[in-house]
């Protein structure tokens, strides 16, 4: 690999969930690491991306500078702007210094939510990759998060007990609006992977991007989507038609303990932070087929899987 962005990126999944789980075995079996930095560049908050990759990179014996660019030091990202308002830096000087500093680039940004062809144009990632000249690593971006999908490939891959497991990605209900990119990866990550039958259920009119999740795969029948499910993965977004908004109809998309029964005994996934009892009730997030803490600390494993690849 020469980036990390989506599952484009990564031409043999199995060899990456396989790295990840020798990593977990062994953390510091290989540290390809040595004597060379990442550098982490948040433009949004985080904690178990922030933690998890500055775990994996010092595990393979790196160096890690971590810095929030989300205030303070505005970059711009639009070629031929006229510098005179409250930017500092464009992107070209600030990707081409970053290179200098380090081995690998892991950059996290996040949707406006209020234009979509902006927001998946993805310019602020693109541009890092544009102009920086060394990898580029996704810790999120305005459409996906390759990160946790990896992750989550990892954890359904050490759960399974049958070959191809049904897994089902459910919208659930939230009090913020939230964007399409853990949605979109899972889904993009499950059809890449190959290796499970997936549904995206969710309510009328928040349909994912077809690019993501074809009508073909596509349910607004949540029961009837859990019904023989072995893996139920709740996650809200916001509409991708009516881009970003959300409702505070449908609660009964909400998981809980009844809905649980209608599956094959199926595992709980979320990628946290969740809401309880809005989300999901208590008896799930709290019962022995809930994953989701085994999901976050696979964060790390498949964060150092990827940093060896590239460094």
């Amino acid at each position: 690999m020469t980036q990390f962005l989506s599952a484009n990126d990564a031409p043999d999944i199995n060899a990456l969930i396989n790295s990840a789980k020798a990593f977990k075995a062994d953390p510091f079996g290989q540290q390809p690491g040595r004597q060379k930095m990442v550098i982490n560049l948040f433009f949004n908050s985080s904690l178990r991306t922030r933690m998890s990759t500055e775990k994996a990179a010092r595990q393979l014996g790196a160096d890690v500078i971590t810095y929030d660019a989300s205030g303070g030091w505005g970059i711009e990202f639009a070629d031929g702007s006229v510098m005179n308002g409250n930017t500092a830096e464009h992107v070209r000087e600030a990707a081409g210094v970053l290179s200098q500093y380090c081995d690998v680039l892991c950059v996290r940004s996040f949707p406006s939510l209020e234009d979509r062809a902006a927001d998946y144009e993805d310019r602020v990632m693109k541009s890092f990759v544009k102009y920086a000249t060394v990898p580029v690593v996704s810790l999120e971006s305005a459409t996906r998060h390759p990160l946790q999908s990896l992750t989550d490939c990892l954890t359904i891959a050490e759960h399974r007990t049958v070959a191809r497991p049904k897994v089902v990605l459910t919208w659930a209900p939230h009090p913020r609006r939230l964007p399409q990119c853990v949605s979109n990866s899972f889904a993009e990550w499950m059809r890449a992977w190959g290796e499970v039958d997936l549904i995206v259920a969710n309510p009328p009119g928040f349909n994912l991007a077809p690019a993501f999740a074809p009508k073909n795969i596509v349910t607004h029948d949540q029961r009837a989507a859990f019904a023989g499910a072995d893996f139920i993965y709740a996650k809200n977004w916001s509409a991708y038609d009516e881009y970003g908004a959300t409702t505070t109809n449908f609660g009964d998309w909400m998981i809980d303990e009844e809905k649980m029964t209608l599956t094959n005994n199926a595992y709980f996934m979320h990628c946290l932070p969740v809401r309880r009892n809005v989300v999901v009730s208590d008896g799930v997030l709290d019962g022995d087929r809930s994953l989701v803490l085994q999901q976050a600390n696979n964060r790390t494993w498949a964060a150092q899987a990827v940093l060896a690849s590239l460094l």
